[in-house]
């Protein structure tokens, strides 16, 4: 099975994870804009969903990663969405070298950056001839222009950073439209391919329950990002039945046309 060669680096990497957990449980959140992180009458503190969602996070770029290089293609795989989640994370990190928060969220972003642009290049170079442009035909124009001008429109700060965080937020709640649109397209997903979409979704969802619980034991409420990551969770809704109700039970995933 593919994920027995990988329980063990799983395992590592949960454990390092808890260690983050309690030796840096005052350390700011990698998806926080910087006015908030700089805002005093806001703690910001780590909790067991922020913990699960960065840990589905990276397990979904681990996973997809992993599929591409091992099967030497990135069928199936839409180069749009991951181009959409390379200029998500690059707008988001742009503070990487000039703001330290800590160890841990310094690492997140690098991984983050990393993986998402490592994915591009694979996909558009080293196995460019395995990816299927007739299928991903999303037009990315529709979901960059009108998050940008939202960002422009509606952030925490009108500041260059904060404004390329917020629309870094905005883009990421969609950015996964073409990914969905090209499995419908086709008409179904590899299931490595249905596991590194779980993953992804899991990991929002996940976000999402660490706003809510840092509303109630912090009093920290960031609209931007839980409107965001509901907008996120919704996309979602549907494929999470169909994993649970085809792909837990041996078989393939297939969204409506």
């Amino acid at each position: 099975m593919f994920y027995g060669e990988y329980y063990s680096d799983l395992l590592v990497l949960v454990s390092l994870s808890l260690i983050q957990y309690f030796s840096l449980s005052l350390s700011p959140s990698p998806s926080l804009s910087l006015s908030a992180s700089r805002s005093a009458s806001f703690p910001l503190s780590m909790n067991l969903f922020r913990l699960t969602g960065d840990l589905s996070h990276l397990l979904a770029a681990a996973l997809l990663l992993a599929k591409i290089w091992r099967s030497r293609s990135c069928a199936g795989i839409s180069g749009k969405s991951q181009l959409l989640f390379a200029i998500v994370f690059t707008s988001r990190y742009l503070d990487l070298f000039t703001n330290f928060l800590s160890l841990y969220n310094t690492c997140m972003k690098v991984v983050y950056i990393t993986c998402s642009y490592a994915t591009v290049w694979m996909i558009y170079s080293k196995f460019k001839a395995t990816y299927d442009g007739n299928h991903d035909t999303f037009r990315i124009e529709f979901l960059a222009v009108p998050t940008a001008i939202l960002a422009f429109l509606v952030n925490h700060d009108f500041t260059p950073l904060e404004i390329m965080w917020t629309f870094s937020i905005y883009l990421e709640s969609v950015a996964i439209l073409p990914q969905l649109f090209m499995v419908s397209k086709t008409g179904e997903a590899e299931t490595i391919t249905s596991h590194y979409l779980f993953c992804l979704g899991l990991y929002r969802a996940f976000y999402l329950c660490n706003w809510i619980w840092r509303f109630y034991s912090e009093g920290f409420f960031d609209l931007i990002a839980i409107v965001a990551g509901i907008v996120q969770t919704v996309l979602y809704c549907d494929f999470f039945y169909l994993y649970i109700t085809k792909v837990l039970k041996g078989k393939k995933l297939s969204l409506p046309a």
